[in-house]
């Protein structure tokens, strides 16, 4: 860990964050639970938010690709998303679903923000739900050339984080 210039979990817990939430709406699987666990704590996000379905620490499944992630990322669970995006939007967070939809704006467009924000990250089979998509301030897109149409929602969440840091964090 020294050579890799890690911090310890005391240290991650006390370290300013990204201002940047994370939240899954109902997401099933525990394996891509705790792959964004463990995304979150690689871009230091400041909260993870587990809504409706999602599965919650602690998890032996989430446990198993979260690799200790779940120690050092801040995370809350809410029964629906609807409560949590509510929440976020009175605490004046902008929303950001991360979804195929008509008018969606592609990632590499997407504004570059440097007030806090959250990524809304849906279900393996249905996406974010659409009431969400509604009230969310922008939806985004990433573009795709294959022939699939959808990322596994832990890929889009390593993809957005990235983006988002790029843009924002590094100079």
């Amino acid at each position: 860990m020294d050579e890799l210039h890690r911090i310890s979990v005391e240290e991650f817990k006390n370290s300013k964050k990204t201002p940047i939430v994370v939240v899954l709406d109902n997401v099933r699987s525990m394996s891509n639970i705790g792959s964004i666990f463990r995304t979150c704590d690689a871009f230091r996000v400041e909260k993870l938010c587990l809504c409706g379905i999602t599965a919650t620490p602690p998890n032996r499944e989430i446990n198993k690709t979260a690799l200790g992630a779940t120690e050092s990322v801040d995370w809350q669970y809410y029964k629906t998303t609807l409560e949590c995006v509510e929440e976020l939007k009175g605490k004046g967070y902008k929303i950001f679903s991360i979804e195929q939809a008509q008018n969606s704006t592609m990632l590499q467009n997407s504004p570059k923000e440097n007030s806090p924000f959250a990524i809304i990250l849906g279900n393996e089979v249905e996406g974010v739900e659409q009431n969400i998509v509604n009230i969310s301030d922008e939806t985004i897109e990433i573009p795709q050339f294959g022939t699939k149409h959808s990322f596994n929602v832990a890929v889009t969440c390593g993809i957005v984080l990235w983006d988002f840091v790029k843009k924002t964090l590094i100079q």
